[in-house]
């Protein structure tokens, strides 16, 4: 599709207004979603990555998450190299002043996007992606000022006009630490934070990084940082009724613990590098909005930071977001044909979950020029459409954040899988590109083989005697593997021998999972089945839920309010009960015989 891309400034395409790390937590899921689908982030990341680590390995491998520190000012350039060299692709810097549309019938059709200089540049679907910037308002303590994000100018007119179609709206708040300079910090009052030796890419197709990592440093708060904030808590815009938007509950500014957790005698904070050619260091947990003053006098109760001078404050900044109830799964808003929503517009926080959402935006805009049914990701298929479900069945009064405890399927959508679960949906709806789809059927080519000579294998106790076998042992490796302690590692010689070639980290690691966790495995699959029945129940757009008996009225008013497409969806709304399901499911039955 002939495609525009309308930044502001198209130098900070990419820009890491936060944090400068990919990953994390589920976030790595979905780094690596995104590039089973044949999106760019998980290759960009890798290329720019200064340290890699993989998070909860103490854990099962259903929530191991990749994570990534990178270098800052190379992600954006590298991000940007890789746009400008997409043919259909180009690049406009300018203000989007407002959307053009026109009415048909009911409903309203956007049909592209006037700029604040008056030139139009017209299209037939547009996807909206304001990240913060809709009528941004930055906070450091009494000190207001309009931004998008610290330094560049907001998007009032955007905003305003967004506000005026009738659509469900909320006000949200993000913040951001202090930014050290790292040659005045005393860096051997702190603990050492080491990437792992052998990195973990994100993306399919990066086969190994080595190049050398750069360590992460971690603090401590203490009772005299308490002293500070708790002392000067009343200049908090948090407190003074001055921010009006709601913040990421599960990343708090620093005051937000002190008064929430008083009894904790301590914080952990990390010392990130932004970038191998900056001083810049930031000080991840320390997210504030407090004075300038009060500020300084936080990071001075630290030891190790007391004599750190301060690049650029921690602030605040509060924006407009959509109720993402307003959208259907496809990410399209209700009523308004070709109009798409992405990222922190619909409730979001993170680089992650707006990089999926603006993939999934894109498809079915450009699915819709093309006259396509629309997509989408199934609970059962990746976390990308855990949160897009999440956000269209009930809502985000707060920023929303992806963790591994919101899938119900977690052994299912493991980081190792993504390319099996998603890469045949992303060649089927054209990203994957001939040598992403090579690479992958190479990949399924080498599980497939490996799993077979699993099963082909017999070890001898006799022969094995590290394996923990007795003589008269003589399992298949396969059934050896089920084995408390059973590693594919203790056999990956024998099976290379058999294969005649080497075998990869990644296909040993999948197999290896699939095989230990067999009988799980197996139970997921059924309940996904049970799952996919309701799914596969859908409700017609004009159902009516009123008049129905067993249904409250509360029950109706929300279901009307989110209008499920399935059963499944209509039973993961807050307060429809499984008895109310049932009726519905009754009722849809009557309607079919009729």
């Amino acid at each position: 599709m002939r495609t525009a891309m309308i930044t502001m400034n198209a130098d900070l395409i990419a820009q890491m207004s936060c944090n400068p790390a990919i990953g994390g937590i589920a976030k790595g899921h979905l780094v690596r979603e995104i590039d089973a689908l044949g999106g760019v982030m998980g290759e960009v990341a890798d290329a720019v990555g200064i340290q890699f680590r993989l998070l909860n390995t103490s854990r099962g491998p259903a929530v191991w998450s990749p994570r990534a520190q990178c270098d800052k000012k190379q992600y954006r350039i590298k991000m940007k190299e890789v746009l400008e060299k997409e043919p259909n692709l180009r690049i406009l810097q300018a203000e989007v002043g407002s959307l053009m549309l026109r009415s048909e019938g009911a409903n309203r059709r956007v049909t592209g996007v006037v700029l604040s200089d008056g030139r139009e540049v017209c299209g037939s679907t547009v996807v909206v992606t304001t990240g913060t910037f809709l009528n941004g308002l930055a906070h450091v303590g009494e000190n207001v000022y309009s931004c998008g994000r610290n330094g560049e100018p907001p998007a009032r007119a955007l905003g305003d006009q967004l506000r005026s179609l009738g659509l469900r709206w909320m006000r949200l708040k993000t913040g951001t630490p202090p930014r050290l300079d790292g040659r005045t910090i005393d860096w051997p009052r702190f603990e050492a934070q080491r990437g792992d030796e052998e990195p973990t890419p994100f993306s399919f197709m990066t086969n190994r990084i080595e190049r050398e990592q750069v360590d992460c440093h971690i603090a401590f708060t203490n009772e005299k940082t308490k002293q500070v904030l708790q002392g000067a808590i009343s200049r908090s815009p948090l407190y003074s009724g001055q921010i009006e938007g709601i913040g990421p509950r599960y990343c708090p500014s620093i005051e937000d613990k002190m008064v929430k957790f008083p009894d904790k005698e301590r914080h952990q904070l990390f010392l990130e590098p932004e970038g191998l050619d900056t001083n810049e260091v930031y000080v991840n947990g320390m997210s504030t909005s407090m004075p300038l003053d009060v500020q300084v006098a936080m990071l001075e109760s630290v030891p190790g930071l007391d004599q750190a001078e301060m690049i650029r404050p921690g602030y605040a900044i509060e924006y407009d977001a959509i109720d993402p109830r307003e959208l259907n799964h496809s990410l399209r808003v209700r009523g308004i044909e070709g109009l798409y929503l992405a990222g922190q517009i619909n409730g979001t926080s993170g680089y992650e979950e707006a990089g999926c959402q603006g993939l999934v935006a894109g498809i079915n805009a450009a699915r819709a020029v093309q006259g396509q049914d629309p997509i989408s990701i199934a609970r059962t298929e990746g976390y990308a459409g855990i949160l897009i479900d999440d956000l269209v069945t009930k809502g985000a009064d707060e920023p929303y954040r992806m963790f591994t405890s919101r899938a119900e399927f977690r052994l299912h959508l493991r980081i190792d899988n993504a390319d099996c679960r998603l890469t045949p949906l992303g060649r089927a709806v054209g990203l994957v590109d001939e040598r992403r789809w090579v690479a992958f059927q190479a990949q399924e080519e080498e599980r497939r083989v490996t799993r077979r000579l699993l099963a082909g294998l017999r070890l001898h106790g006799s022969e094995n005697g590290e394996l923990g076998l007795s003589e008269e042992d003589h399992p298949t490796a396969e059934v050896w593997l089920r084995r408390s302690g059973s590693s594919i590692g203790m056999v990956q010689s024998a099976l290379e021998r058999l294969r005649g070639s080497s075998l990869s980290k990644s296909a040993l690691m999948t197999v290896e999972t699939e095989v230990k966790y067999a009988g799980y495995i197996q139970q997921q699959e059924r309940q996904i089945a049970r799952l996919k029945g309701l799914e596969g129940r859908e409700i017609p757009n004009a159902f009516a839920f009123e008049g129905i008996p067993g249904l409250s009225n509360e029950i109706v008013a929300k279901l009307k309010g989110v209008r499920p497409r399935t059963l499944g969806q209509a039973g993961r709304i807050p307060g429809v009960t499984p008895a109310a399901v049932a009726i519905l499911d009754c009722y849809l039955n009557l309607r079919e015989r009729r």
